[in-house]
């Protein structure tokens, strides 16, 4: 299962997604990660949540990305919750590359939930993106 995150910078995107976080933490049987760029939440995100920041691994772009969170999710199985935070950094603000990936890895998300925030206007969505809001 995929979900966004949608708002304008300063929202509280971020926010929202640390206290999900913080509310599964107890729910969740198995390992929750979280992916950013920069790694601005070390001291917000509990230590047993496996934090991975995008840029010791030089991550850009869609096809490097999907890489990237394949590997992620093959490396271990017990993974039940993704967190991304700041998807459009990572792409480089490309709206059709976010449709892309979101495509791409609907497959390796049946057993798992994945969140997105993603700085936008929700308007400025892709129609095929607004059913994951």
């Amino acid at each position: 299962m995929i979900k966004l995150i949608v708002g304008n910078k300063g929202t509280g995107k971020t926010k929202v997604m640390v206290d999900m976080i913080n509310a599964n933490l107890s729910e969740v049987k198995g390992n929750i990660v979280c992916i950013e760029k920069g790694m601005q939440l070390t001291h917000n995100i509990p230590t047993s949540v496996r934090l991975i920041d995008v840029d010791e691994y030089k991550i850009k772009g869609c096809k490097r990305f999907y890489g990237f969170f394949a590997g992620v999710c093959a490396s271990n199985y017990d993974i039940e919750q993704i967190y991304v935070d700041g998807i459009l950094k990572v792409l480089e603000h490309d709206m059709e590359d976010f449709e892309e990936l979101v495509e791409k890895i609907l497959p390796l998300t049946e057993d798992k939930t994945v969140v997105f925030t993603v700085s936008c206007d929700a308007e400025e969505l892709p129609e095929g993106l607004k059913k994951y809001l």
